[in-house]
């Protein structure tokens, strides 16, 4: 498969070249560089990040921020989105970031407090309900590729042949038809805090930490 790059968000500039027709990868490039990340989701007017901002904010290195601490009671932190467009034919999801924490710190996933905290890629299909009536339109990292929160810089490449998780657990093998469904479909990509079960159900630091989106792109 020819690779195309359809870039997200982190300060990437669009090139448009006239009289060349718009590729869904050059759109998509559109609709997200600059774009801003919303830390959610935001449903009926409720943030269901409690304890953060509605969007990363903007530095020098990329969009940031910091984990609520020391407890739960502090707030936690669930989904960072960006807005999306078709991923047909895309071949990955590709991120880099880096975590900057005070000595000792951990991170804990406020539902699941005995496993361990979790970072998951994540995209979403328009017309997500939230509800059990569309219980295939939002899709997460395969289970043997989700990644334990630690200090550091970090990167994480899935590509879309793998075996992507509905929000009902269920393989990208077992329904391959909403999985191409949702990505012809995309209207939002981004990552999700949690656990191994509970991907997007939120996470929080014991002591002060700084979560930098370094790079986001889907390939």
């Amino acid at each position: 498969m020819k690779r195309r790059n359809f870039l997200v968000g982190a300060g990437v500039a669009a090139t448009c070249f006239a009289g060349v027709a718009a590729t869904p990868g050059a759109m998509l490039m559109a609709q997200t560089a600059g774009a801003t990340w919303s830390i959610g989701p935001t449903l009926r007017g409720k943030n269901h990040s409690p304890g953060l901002p509605a969007t990363m904010r903007e530095t020098p290195e990329g969009p940031a921020f910091d984990f609520p601490y020391p407890r739960a009671s502090a707030g936690h932190v669930h989904y960072v989105t960006a807005p999306a467009g078709s991923l047909a034919g895309a071949s990955r999801m590709v991120i880099r970031y880096r975590i900057d924490a005070a000595p000792g710190t951990r991170f804990v996933a406020q539902e699941d407090p005995q496993g361990t905290a979790t970072i998951s890629l994540y995209f979403q299909r328009a017309g997500d309900t939230w509800t059990m009536r569309t219980p295939r339109y939002r899709w997460y990292s395969p289970e043997d590729r989700l990644v334990p929160l630690s200090p550091g810089t970090h990167e994480i490449a899935i590509d879309f042949d793998e075996e992507w998780h509905a929000m009902t657990y269920e393989r990208r093998s077992a329904i391959p038809g909403a999985f191409e469904a949702a990505l012809a479909r995309a209207e939002r990509v981004g990552f999700t805090f949690g656990s191994a079960p509970l991907r997007g159900h939120g996470v929080y630091a014991t002591g002060p930490a700084r979560f930098t989106l370094l790079d986001f792109r889907v390939e």
